[in-house]
Formats: C-alpha cells, structure tokens, sequence
C-alpha cells in the first residue's frame, strides 16, 4: 500500500468513527434532555468529545480540535458540578454537535464555509460565557484539553515511550502522538530511544523501531495524559511517572495498584499499561522508587463475542456474489446426482448443497445490522420536528435488536423518514387541541421491529388524529385525482399514495408540495415490499412495512408456465391446491374468483398474464400466495418445488417488464424470472376496484 493510500485509508477510518462518535454524544445528550441525567450518560458524552478531539488531533485538523476543546471543557464542568444541566445549556451542546460534524464535513470536502467558521466563533464564545456563568471565572478556554488536578498546579512527568514494529503499517505516526501531548502542556528534554534498530541492509522502512523519553510539564491529571494514546494501546509500552512526588508520601501514596491521580495531594506512579509485546521488544517497566517489582506484563483477556472486525463493504458484497454463484453450482451438482443415479454420488451432492446452504445463511449473516441503529437516529428528528410544530412528541422505540441487511437498513431510512415526519406534521395534534380531546398534552410516536414468516415488520404508529377521509376524498376530487368517491376505507386510505396528493393547507418546509407518500411506495416495493395503512378517527394511525430482511439470496417457489420457469418468493407462498372448479370452467379466461373453504378469493391465470400459450398436457394447479393483507391465486402448469434463488437484476433491454422483480440462473443453466408478488397483487386488486365502481355507476344510473 502507497502512502496515499495509506493516508486515504486512515482519512476514512477518522471519518466513520466520527460519525460514530457524533451519534454517540448526539443519543447521549438527548437522554440528558429527557431527564437521564446520570453520570453513566455524562460520561458518555465527554468520552465522545474527547475521542473525537483526540482522532482529530493526531491528524492536524485544528479547527476541530480548537472547538471540541471549548465543548469538552464544558463537558468536564459538568462533570465535576462547576455547571449545572439545564435545557439552555443542553440545547447549546446539541448545537455544537451540529458544528462539529459541520467540521468535518470541510474537511471530507476539501474546503472551508466562513458561515460554518462565523458560526463556530459564536458558539465558541457561548460556550465560554456558559462556563464562566457556572463558576469557574475563566474568560477563555483553559489551556489543557482535559480534567485539571484539584490544586490546578502543573507538574511533571516522565514518559517512556515505545512503538511496536507494525505501528506505521496500521497508519499512526508516533510523531502525532507527541505533538498531540503539547497540547496538554509542555514537552521538555525529548529523547530518542531505538534498542532494536536493525543494520542498515535488514532495514524495513514500513517498521517502526522507534522509542521515546521525555518530560511533560501539565496540569493534567495522569488520565489524561495515558487517554492520549489511547488510540495506540495495542501497539506501544507506555510508563508514566511523576518526577515532582508531593512531600506526604505516606501508605496511600506508596500502595500498588492505587488510581493516580484520584487525589491531588497523594499521586502515585502509574504502572505500565498491561498489554502484549513482541519477544525482541522489552516492555518498559515503572523506575517509581514506591513501586513493587514488576510482574511479567500478560496481555488482558477479551471476549471473543466482543470482538469487531471492520471489512470494506464491497468486500462483502463480492463474497456474497460468490456464495450465490455456488449456489447455483450446487444446484447443477444436485441434478447430475439426480440423473447418475449413484448413492455415493448423491450423497456428496446433498452434503456440499448442505454445506452451501450453511456456508449462504453465514455469510447472509455477515450484512445483518440491528436496526435499532437506525432508530435512533429519529430521536433528534422527533426533538426537532416537535419544536418546530409547538408540539410535545415522545418517541418510544421496541424491537431494535430486529436484524435487517445493512443494505435494506440504508434503503429504508428515507422512507421512514418521511413516515415520522410525516406523523408529526399531521397525524398528532398540538397541546391544546390534545387536551380539548381528553388526551394527553404529550404526543405519542412509536417505532417497532420485528421478524415474521420471513420478513422484517416495521411499524410507524401514532396516537393522533388519524386520516380524515372525507377531507382526503375532496382534496383528491379537487385535484382531479380520481373522478369518483372510493366505496370503502381501505381504498380512500390508498389515495394518500396517489402522485401529487396533499392535504396541507399551505406548503412548508414540512409538508405542501404533494411529493412523499407515492415515492415512499415507490421506494418500498423497489425492495420487494408493502407498505400497508391502519387507520382509527381520534385514535392514531399505524403505517406498517414489510420488508424481505435480504435483497441478494431468497428462498423461492419454482414454478412452469408455458415455456418459461417462474418463482415466487417463499415468504409470500401461502399453500399449492388443485386448480378450482371455477377456473376450470372458463379455460379461455384470464382471471376470476374462486372459494377457497367459504372464502372468495381473486385468481389470475399466469400463462395468459404473461402471454404464454398454456401447456395442454400439464396438470395445472393453483398457488395461493399473500400481500398487501389479502391472498390470490396464480394459476401455474407446474410445481417444481422448493428453489434457493439468486436474485439477478434484469438488464436494461427487459425493464419493461411487468411484475417481474429479477431474474435467477437454475443448476440447468436455464433462466427464471422472479415474480414481483406485491405488485401483481396492487395490480389485480386495482382491476377489481375498476369492475366494482362501473357496477356501482351502472346500479346508480
């Protein structure tokens, strides 16, 4: 790897803990707001700060750094009960949150905005004027980035410092960690240690040999000087000692083991940071006279089910892509066992299908993502929005652990962005007209996850006013978007989806322009979805999503139609019978009903849908399949069974398509095409409706 890349690599690293860390003190902050003001949740936010001044610092991104600073040091007056929480002051850090991350969105563009820097300058100044109000007479940040000790008198100490080899191959450079310390106070006598230095001609520029001495003179506590390299942990000996010990140098001071720095008057030496070294570098052991001898450094236990490893994206991607590709294999392999007729053969076939199906549902697993990630980004969506509309909204999130792929979760947050906003701005009503209905003042906003027959179900639900369907039947009326009023709820519910439909009385930034509800449809069933509505007058109304939890591998139906194979995802499969008397009656037909067990059900006969000519020597049945809260029969020439599919987008040529979401390659080598379940049945369903209101029109005529 380049040094560019290197450098590119690390750049992006910062940038992803960034925002992890920007989340982090965001969902910190806004449980502060809510009453959760506990040292747990202070700590977090602090930590947060620090982390992402600390990433910053080592990179030289000093705008970032020089306004984290005032941030955490109003942080750590928090902390230590120099100011006191109140919803000014939190309103104010949430602020800054935003300013950071605006930060370092200069930095991810190249560039800099002298509104973000006129802002930062501002809030700046706020944040040190809100220090001094709460007491600590400072009129300017204080010099050190970190707790001060009691007595607020600088001291020194002496760090040994030493990088392990593969420091420079993992993208730190130890020279940032000392520059980073000056920010703390002073660095004195720096002295250059190298006892593993090879000869010349065994020289690796990509290994690190290097050590340090040095003096530090700082009002900081030990922490804080040990949080410095906090990021480098693994890869470094690091001994700290104070070379001024206070004149009380009593038991306490003396005690091994004790925490330095807890109390001002009584520091005690740090012992080594306990980590694993190589066999050619000596772990630096503590020169503290009050020191016991030191133990033989062993490395900490972890648990393994702690341990994260981050792996590019497109990485993943490909070896999904592979798993599929021998999937398909598998199948192939599974017919030649089928036709050779040997057991062994067999055997091994149904072994390695076995072995593959384990090998697809792991590496499946690799992309699943709890999505409670995702919710909580709404917090400060709620929070916002609220303000904005004079309303008070809680947020209650249930089911976040409901795995989804990582790559559904980042499809699925606009759509349910416009969701939450959308029940904010309509659904729930102000205080007042709460209360004038004898509900609560405080609005209620629920998101809820959860797995059913192998889909994810979320929930968008509120306690408002739910849909006014006679104001919805005249605003579509008005807009020329139906041309008749619907003869049920269920159908005026659907004209919400309609393009170019509002309610809004004016536009805002909110809501007005009749773009959202149709392109949130449009977005779901793009991801082979269905969004479906529940609504109550004066109760609330529940948007629910369902959603298949992967885009790359399903499990299918496989099924003949004339000359072409067709599958049906399982999920929506609900049960296979013999064709009906009723669809045996009119063969030339292309749909009808027919009852199943005392219920009247729609069925579409796909052959002539799709414009095959039926096989006259097959023994047609029928599939009974469920979406969008109703069930309909596909009348197929074939079953075929069970079919773990491949989902193959189809090329530009076949967009045209109806109803057909993908394609997928058979162990035959032949091409099946996926049915887009959902759509088929809106499509149906919508026929339906059109039969009805012309026999409606024609009893009113």
């Amino acid at each position: 790897m380049t040094d560019d890349e290197l450098l590119e690599a690390s750049r992006s690293a910062f940038f992803e803990e960034a925002g992890e860390m920007l989340r982090q003190f965001e969902t910190a902050l806004l449980d502060m707001e809510r009453g959760t003001s506990d040292a747990e949740t202070l700590g977090a936010a602090f930590r947060a700060a620090h982390t992402i001044k600390g990433s910053a610092g080592l990179f030289g991104f000093e705008p970032v750094v020089r306004f984290t600073h005032d941030v955490e040091t109003l942080l750590d007056a928090l902390r230590d009960g120099r100011v006191l929480a109140d919803a000014a002051l939190l309103a104010l850090l949430i602020e800054s949150r935003d300013q950071i991350e605006a930060l370092i969105g200069e930095i991810g563009l190249d560039r800099s905005d002298a509104a973000v820097a006129e802002r930062g300058v501002a809030l700046g100044r706020r944040l040190r004027d809100r220090l001094d109000g709460g007491g600590t007479g400072a009129s300017a940040p204080v010099p050190a980035p970190v707790p001060m000790s009691a007595a607020g008198a600088p001291r020194q100490w002496r760090l040994k410092l030493r990088f392990d080899e593969p420091t420079f191959r993992d993208g730190f450079d130890p020279l940032s960690f000392l520059r980073y310390l000056a920010t703390l106070g002073s660095v004195k006598r720096v002295r250059p240690v190298c006892p593993t230095l090879p000869t010349l001609d065994a020289l690796d520029p990509e290994s690190c040999h290097l050590g340090f001495e040095l003096i530090l003179e700082t009002a900081a506590r030990v922490e804080a000087i040990r949080d410095v390299f906090s990021f480098a942990l693994e890869l470094c000996a690091l001994d700290i000692e104070p070379l001024d010990p206070p004149a009380d140098t009593g038991p306490a001071a003396a005690a091994p083991g004790a925490e330095a720095g807890a109390k001002a008057d009584r520091p005690v030496a740090v012992p080594p940071v306990a980590r694993s070294a190589p066999a050619t570098t000596p772990v630096i052991a503590s020169s503290a006279a009050t020191a016991p001898a030191a133990e033989p450094a062993t490395p900490p236990q972890r648990d393994d089910k702690a341990r994260f490893l981050r792996i590019r994206a497109d990485k993943l991607d490909h070896l999904i892509d592979l798993i599929g590709e021998l999937v398909i294999a598998s199948s192939g392999a599974q017919l030649v066992a089928d036709s050779e007729r040997s057991p062994r053969f067999s055997e091994s076939a149904a072994r390695i299908r076995d072995l593959v199906e384990q090998a697809r549902n792991d590496a499946l697993g690799l992309r699943m993502v709890p999505i409670g990630e995702s919710f909580a980004r709404f917090q400060r969506v709620v929070r916002d929005v609220s303000r904005q509309l004079g309303k008070d909204v809680e947020l209650q999130i249930t089911g976040g652990d409901t795995e989804l792929d990582k790559s559904m979760v980042e499809l699925v947050t606009d759509p349910l962005m416009h969701l939450v906003r959308n029940s904010l701005d309509h659904g729930i009503e102000g205080p007042d007209e709460r209360s004038a209905a004898g509900k609560s003042p405080r609005g209620r906003l629920a998101l809820n996850a959860c797995q059913e027959a192998g889909q994810i179900v979320i929930e968008v639900s509120d306690d408002g006013r739910g849909l006014n369907r006679e104001r919805i039947v005249k605003r579509a009326l008005e807009r020329g978007l139906i041309d008749h009023p619907p003869a049920t709820d269920g159908e005026i519910d659907e004209l919400i989806f309609l393009p170019g439909f509002s309610t809004a009385e004016q536009i805002s930034d909110l809501s007005g322009r009749g773009v959202g509800m149709d392109v949130v449809r449009r977005n779901v069933e793009s991801l082979r979805g269905q969004i479906q509505i529940a609504s109550q007058p004066g109760e609330g109304t529940t948007m629910q999503l369902r959603l298949p939890l992967t885009l790359a591998i399903i499990d299918g139906f496989l099924t003949s139609v004339g000359p072409v194979h067709y599958v049906v995802p399982l999920e929506n499969l609900v049960e296979c019978i013999e064709t009906p008397a009723e669809c045996a009656a009119v063969p030339d037909a292309e749909s009808g009903c027919f009852d199943l067990r005392g219920e009247v059900l729609p069925w579409l006969d796909l052959a002539r849908y799709f414009g095959h000519e039926p096989q006259a020597s097959a023994r047609r049945s029928l599939i009974v399949v469920r979406a969008g809260g109703g069930k309909v029969g596909f009348v197929v020439d074939r079953l075929l069974g069970e079919y773990q599919t491949v989902i193959k987008p189809l090329g530009e040529l076949f967009r045209h398509l109806r109803c057909i979401a993908g394609s997928t390659v058979l162990g035959s080598g032949e091409v099946a095409l996926i049915v887009d379940v959902p759509a088929l049945v809106s499509r149906i369903a919508a026929q339906g409706g059109r039969m009805r209101a012309a026999e409606l029109r024609r009893g009113a005529g």
